[in-house]
């Protein structure tokens, strides 16, 4: 990903100061990723959950395939990295599910281990059909991610979403699950969607939206608001195809206008420059991106204007 250089500065202001430090901060080696990620841990984006006025910061982390390895496997030792970074930088929306593979125990076994736990929202689904299916795949991910309660659960691709919004409401109101929700990836289930949000019985929904798949504008956003449902965004980088789109291209000069330095950034910012979504969960594996992620919940933000600039940068390229 190009980076924009940090325009001059005649004056050292206060902000002129802090993204110095900022900036020497994310250079220090892997030793130091506390100390680098807490000097952002106060100015990370926070977005409130209508249904209860909870505050979650708006960077998460996607569990889906990078989080799917071994105990043993050689990634790990970076990604218990990533998650004392993550968690340092004032980030807390972990979101897994079953269809992920070993992603579920991982987030359990790190979370543990680095004793994370009651710094973490976590968030994990049911995919299955049948109550005593659920029920069962419910429990086995208390167990896996090594946790009394769990703090969003969701229906996984609104598969048999009546059956298990019964027992998820029961789990709730007994305490075990704090909020409930709903989850897809494409646009082919957004009228489903439509006519469950309608019905103002989630407290959360998630779905995919990028500057590669905007469908979610004109057909979810603005009814997830009026119903006071929080969004969570999946497939932020349209599952990385927006990169070779701007592989060997610098950022246009205006993206210092929102304080953005890098393509990741820049799509990022994108997402969250709309007033409707609560958090946006890229998934990555790897230290370097994770800084790269965080930043662009740092900062201002894009408006309507600059954000219809911005897609209209993207569909020239």
């Amino acid at each position: 990903m190009t980076k924009q250089p940090s325009p001059s500065c005649s004056i050292e202001t206060p902000d002129w100061r802090r993204r110095r430090l900022l900036q020497t901060l994310q250079a220090l080696p892997l030793l130091g990723t506390g100390a680098a990620m807490s000097a952002e841990n106060s100015t990370l984006l926070r977005r409130t959950v209508p249904r209860s006025g909870e505050q979650l910061p708006a960077i998460g982390l996607g569990t889906y395939i990078v989080l799917d390895v071994a105990t043993d496997g050689p990634e790990i030792n970076e990604l218990r990295e990533v998650m004392r970074g993550f968690v340092a930088g004032g980030a807390r929306v972990v979101d897994s599910s079953p269809m992920y593979g070993l992603a579920e125990a991982r987030v359990g076994d790190i979370s543990n281990a680095l004793k994370l736990r009651e710094q973490l929202f976590l968030a994990t689904k049911v995919w299955t059909s049948g109550r005593d299916a659920g029920i069962a795949q419910m429990r086995n991910s208390f167990k896996l991610m090594r946790t009394q309660k769990i703090d969003l659960m969701q229906v996984h691709n609104l598969l048999d979403t009546a059956t298990h919004m019964k027992t998820m409401r029961e789990w709730q109101q007994a305490g075990t699950l704090r909020y409930l929700g709903i989850t897809h990836y494409h646009s082919g289930a957004y009228t489903e969607l439509e006519k469950l949000l309608k019905t103002r019985e989630y407290d959360f929904v998630q779905f995919n939206y990028s500057l590669a798949e905007r469908e979610a504008e004109t057909r979810l956003l603005n009814i997830a608001a009026d119903s006071g449902t929080a969004v969570i965004v999946n497939r932020p980088f349209a599952q990385g195809k927006l990169f070779p789109r701007v592989r060997g291209k610098s950022l246009p000069p205006w993206a210092a206008e929102f304080d953005c330095d890098s393509w990741a950034q820049f799509f990022l910012k994108y997402i969250l420059g709309h007033p409707a979504v609560t958090c946006v969960i890229p998934g990555t594996g790897k230290l370097a991106h994770l800084r790269d992620n965080l930043k662009a919940g740092t900062g201002r933000l894009p408006d309507a204007k600059m954000r219809q600039r911005m897609a209209s940068h993207i569909e020239s390229l």
